[in-house]
Order: C-alpha cells, then structure tokens, then sequence
C-alpha cells in the first residue's frame, strides 16, 4: 500500500498503481496538510479582496467578480465547459497514473481542497473506477485542462445530478456513465466548494503521467536492447574488443560505461565472439554502448525531471500562510514537455540501431556466413522468403519513429484571447514519445526474433557456444517461440515476444 505524504512517488510507485492496482490511502501526515490549507482557504474565501480562481472568473474572465454564494456553480461551470477533448481514449493505466499523481498534487498542501476530494479519487482508484479520458485536446498549459475536466465529471456533481453530464467510467469491465459507475462502486460523488473545481483541472497532469509510464517503460526497453545487440552480435560472430572497459573508462560517459558493461556480461564465455578475423565491426555494433549509453542519460534526465513533477504542485493560484493566494504559472507543461521531445530522440536512436542489426544478420553480404534472409539453409532461399519481411516491418516503425521524435515543444499557438500566449504543447510531446516507445518494442521483438534464428543455425552448422548470459536469453526466446525451418506465420511469432516485452518477462 502506499500511504501519500509519507514520502515522495516515484515512478515505480505511480507504474504499481497504474498497471497492478496497488491501494493508496492518505497519511496522517497529508491530512494535516490538507486541513491547514483548507484552512487558509476559508480565510481567503470570508474577505473582500479578489483572488483568481477563487472569487473570480477564469482567463479572460478573471477581472469579474464571483458573489462567495457562487462558488461551488463557477466550479462546475469551470468543469462542465472545459471537458472538450476528443480522439481515442487513453488507456486504464495512464488515467490511473493522472489520478494517483493528482491526489499527490493536491496533498502537498498548497492547493486549498477538502479532504473529500482527494479521498474520493483515491477511493476510485482502489475500487477501480477508471474514467474515459479522450486523447487529445490538451496543449499541456494550463496543464491538461480538458482531460482533467473529463475525469473531474465523474467524481463531481452538482444540484442537477445529470446522468449526461457526468462523463463516462469503465467499472467492472463495462463502460458506463459516471454517474452510474459511481454509484455501483458505492462512491458518492461532491459537489465542489470554492476553487476545487480549478484545483482539479488546472496541471500538466496526464502529461505527467504518460511521461511516467513511458520512462518506467524506457528504463527496461535500454536493458532489453543491451542484451538484443549482444545476441546479435553473437549470431555475427562480433568482435569483443569494442566493450573494453578501458576503452568506456577512457571517455567517462556513465550510461556508456554501464552499456557496455551489460554486453561484456552477456557475452562473457562465447566461443562465436572473436572467432572471425575481423579487426572490428559496424557502427550498429561496435558503437552500441555509444547509442545505448546516450539514450541512457537521455532518459535518466526525463526521469529526474518527471519524478520532480509528479510530486509537485501545479495547480493555481497555490495557497501560503497567513492565508495568501499567489497567482502563477506552476500549470505549464514546458518541463516535461522538454524533456519528452528529449526521451522520444533517445529511444527512436534505440529502434533505429537495433533495426540495423536485424539488417545485417539478413543480408548474407553482411552476417559474415549466414544464410540469405536467415532461410534453413541456401538451399532452401526462393522456396522460402526466410525472415524478409520482419526488417520491413521494423524498417517502417523506424520511420514513423523519425517522424515522431519531432519536437513538440517549440510549437505554440495563443489561446483565450492572448491571455495564454505561449503553449507548452507537452502532452502531444509525451503521446508522441509513448507512441515511439510502443514501436521500439516492436523492433526489439523482431531483432530478438531474428538473432535468435541467427544463433540458431550457427550453433547446428559451427558447433560453437554463446556467452553463458546470452544463452539463458536466447532459451528464454526459444521458450516463447520454437524455431521453424520452413516459412510460416512469422508475425505470430515476433507479437508473441512482443507481448513477453509488454509484461516486461523477457
């Protein structure tokens, strides 16, 4: 179980909730948190000064004025006509991850809401009341105001209690309107107080969790291509004098050094290693510490920046002692956005170099004696096609990649009026990378499908052996998938390891 405020989240604690459903409650500690500050709250609310979002309107809109009776209908109103978004719905596990690193949001004590709001998301998340949350329609400032409006329909109400206006919500396997998910699951709904409708909506928040999940992924997929590039480079007879550890010590790049160290390990004992007489080998080999150690730093950097986020305040105005609301701009997605764009450039180099080496174990020019297309042998080549078109396969979500790894957060264009004239565009940066990341599983299922098929007839035709490490990984594959001489369906195969990689058992 996690207690909130007994400690910061990490990425590994907002991925356990998301994907395993771990239980979350409040501390004791958080709940002093969010009493004083409501608190303060209350003081703001009973004086006669405007403060913006709290007794005034929104954006544009924030020089009017709100009678204290008000209220809880600007909330509503704040929710009803910001849940706008539109696209295919996110998946359970990132609106699980925007629902846990809201309520941290909101416990840090800065934000002024009542207990009952964070319980009330918390107590979705443990009885598994997932709201449907469209894709798109956010620009990451202020945060992801029309996501976080949609999952805000479902645990909020008003005197109308409307079955339509209540959004949607998966309970139990079925997709059912807010309303009815809530009340299955036995959670009463709120009616929001003063600024608990601006507290909820206001922050980069599924931008944040996207980025979580793709960095929780990112983490394993680097290990995953440190062990793909050594069969590989097992299956081509490599060379080893590449991953010297002098030679990494020799530049001093951590994620370098650590890269290729893993391979070294992997390889440790292969009588295929330096078998050939060659002197070194391709970049997509020899230079894999290089691209792996690079992408490692890259996303060791996304992940600093993102665990800082998701335990941050980002709502506003935020609210201090003596009971002073100070306006800001906490809401604006350009950090993670920033550091998105970055993640995604590091793991499209990931798929990039791995799709060369499923490359050349293809082509008999370049694979130092293997078979053309990894076909059974030479003799069977034009009666079977061998493993042609997985390469295509990879080859094509390389290129999307390419395209995806754009940057996203130099775009902006001005919203409300000029209010809001620099946009972070951070949440189209962290789907694009999640998106990259999804395609890199692919291409390492197909260079793992096909090195694998590499060793396999070169262990039959040389009567060598592989390094210890690398031949528990290759039985791991074998395990998963058997080889087969002749053609078949390879494309069940290579989603089968896809599906190992998705639940990270590979």
């Amino acid at each position: 179980m996690i207690l909130l405020g007994e400690r910061r989240l990490s990425i590994d604690d907002v991925a356990l909730v998301a994907t395993k459903n771990d239980e979350v409650q409040l501390s004791e500690i958080a709940k002093k948190k969010i009493s004083d500050s409501n608190n303060l709250l209350e003081k703001i609310v009973k004086g006669e000064t405007p403060v913006y979002g709290i007794n005034t309107g929104f954006g544009i809109f924030a020089d009017r004025r709100i009678r204290n009776e008000e209220s809880s209908k600007l909330s509503r109103n704040l929710i009803l006509s910001h849940a706008v978004g539109t696209g295919e719905p996110l998946s359970e596990a990132i609106v699980r991850a925007a629902m846990l690193i809201r309520a941290n949001t909101l416990s840090q004590g800065f934000s002024g809401v009542r207990e009952v709001v964070i319980k009330t998301l918390l107590e979705m998340l443990n009885k598994k009341v997932t709201p449907m949350i469209p894709s798109q329609g956010s620009l990451g400032s202020s945060g992801d105001l029309c996501q976080l409006s949609h999952m805000a329909l479902v645990l909020t109400t008003d005197e109308n209690d409307l079955d339509n206006e209540s959004g949607k919500a998966w309970y139990q396997g079925e997709l059912l309107s807010g309303k009815e998910a809530m009340k299955r699951a036995g959670i009463n709904r709120i009616i929001l107080g003063p600024k608990e409708g601006l507290a909820i909506n206001n922050g980069a928040t599924f931008t944040a969790a996207i980025a979580a999940l793709s960095i929780w992924d990112a983490e394993y997929l680097l290990d995953l291509a440190d062990r793909a590039a050594s069969l590989s480079l097992e299956a081509l007879v490599g060379c080893s004098s590449a991953f010297d550890e002098r030679l990494h010590n020799a530049r001093g790049q951590r994620g370098q050094i650590i890269s290729a160290r893993n391979i070294r390990e992997m390889i440790e004992g292969s009588t295929f290693i330096d078998s050939s007489k060659r002197v070194q080998d391709a970049y997509s080999l020899r230079c894999a510490p290089q691209v792996h150690g690079a992408s490692r730093d890259t996303i060791e950097h996304a992940k600093t920046i993102v665990e800082i986020e998701i335990n941050a305040a980002t709502d506003n105005p935020l609210i201090f002692e003596p009971g002073i609301a100070i306006s800001g701009g906490n809401f604006h997605g350009e950090p993670v956005g920033m550091v998105m764009d970055f993640a995604g450039i590091a793991m499209a180099e990931i798929g990039a170099i791995s799709e060369r080496r499923t490359f050349r174990l293809t082509d008999e020019k370049l694979s130092n004696g293997l078979p053309p297309m990894l076909v059974d042998s030479k003799e069977s080549a034009g009666l079977n096609s061998g493993v042609m078109m997985p390469q295509y396969t990879a080859a094509s979500l390389v290129l999307e990649n390419q395209t995806l790894a754009a940057p996203d957060s130099v775009h902006s264009l001005p919203t409300s009026a000029e209010q809001e004239d620099h946009n972070a565009n951070a949440m189209t940066a962290a789907r694009h990378c999640s998106q990259i990341i999804e395609n890199v599983k692919h291409i390492l299922s197909v260079e793992l499908f096909t090195a694998a098929r590499g060793l396999d007839i070169r262990i039959r035709d040389e009567k060598k052996a592989p390094g210890k490490r690398t031949q528990e990984l290759f039985e791991k594959i074998r395990a998963v998938v058997p080889y087969h001489a002749d053609d078949r369906l390879w494309g069940v195969d290579i989603e089968q390891l896809r599906k190992e990689i998705q639940e990270k058992s590979i």
